[in-house]
């Protein structure tokens, strides 16, 4: 069992993760630039050359910044739905048509040990995805920039051994904050990003017996603070009757400059970091 994975950034400025197994390594988006994702990637003993392919969730520049620049450096195929790909054109330049790969929502592909399945979310950008990864019976879930949960992704991303989940602002904060009223409105859409709270609705419905960790992803760093975040979700499961330890269930914090630690999937708990 070599399931594993590290979020080397998480947040509005940039998004990047890396799943591997003793067959293949995959990154999930390249929303930093190719020198700052050299240098997290390095720290994780990994290179630009490790890279099999990458996966993209949609083509905001928090995701995409430094696709084109990676993938062109390191000849890395890339995989995205059609639409993605028209969204994508000018932000990622050119790349060579042999490493432009169709994925289309909801289809599933095997890299050598490791299946990817694509799954339909609600975001304001063109075709946007989550992603599940299964080795074996091992099942991580990756689902950030959801407007809502829809059944669709819940049932998805539902008893994964570990789930990468938005929880992305406190409600309050952000409504207090200085963005305009139409930039608030839009992410607390139906197309815009789970609040602290609704992650924790959200982790009361997929979170199972056999789930050992949540990750809480894509913070707001103007809108967010990674304790109120975990007091958040803790205080919604419980009040919707799921009360946990930690030694059942860790719930553990991404960071917008610098990785989480690699995550053996199947351990059953980890040191926090």
């Amino acid at each position: 069992m070599s399931l594993r994975f590290t979020v080397l950034s998480s947040g509005s400025t940039g998004n990047c993760t890396v799943v591997k197994t003793d067959d293949a390594t995959l990154m999930i988006d390249v929303g930093l630039s190719c020198k700052r994702t050299d240098e997290l990637l390095h720290e994780q003993g990994l290179s630009g050359s490790s890279i099999d392919g990458i996966l993209v969730t949609h083509e905001h520049s928090d995701h995409v910044k430094g696709l084109g620049a990676f993938a062109r450096k390191y000849d890395v195929p890339v995989y995205a739905n059609e639409k993605t790909w028209e969204a994508l054109q000018k932000h990622v330049g050119k790349l060579a048509e042999d490493k432009r790969i169709v994925m289309d929502t909801g289809e599933a592909k095997n890299f050598g040990d490791l299946r990817v399945e694509s799954i339909g979310i609600s975001h304001d950008a063109a075709e946007p995805v989550a992603y599940n990864f299964y080795e074996n019976e091992t099942k991580l879930s990756v689902a950030t920039d959801l407007g809502y949960m829809s059944d669709k992704v819940r049932d998805a991303i539902s008893d994964a051994d570990v789930l990468v989940l938005e929880s992305n602002h406190d409600i309050q904060m952000l409504r207090m904050g200085r963005y305009p009223w139409n930039i608030k409105q839009r992410i607390l859409g139906d197309k815009g990003h789970l609040s602290n709270e609704a992650a924790g609705e959200a982790m009361s419905e997929v979170v199972t017996g056999n789930t050992r960790r949540v990750y809480l992803a894509h913070l707001s760093r103007e809108h967010n603070q990674k304790d109120i975040a975990r007091m958040t979700v803790q205080d919604v499961m419980e009040s919707n009757g799921h009360f946990y330890k930690e030694s059942e269930l860790q719930v553990l914090d991404t960071h917008y400059d610098r990785p989480t630690a690699w995550d053996h999937v199947r351990e059953k708990s980890i040191i926090r970091l």
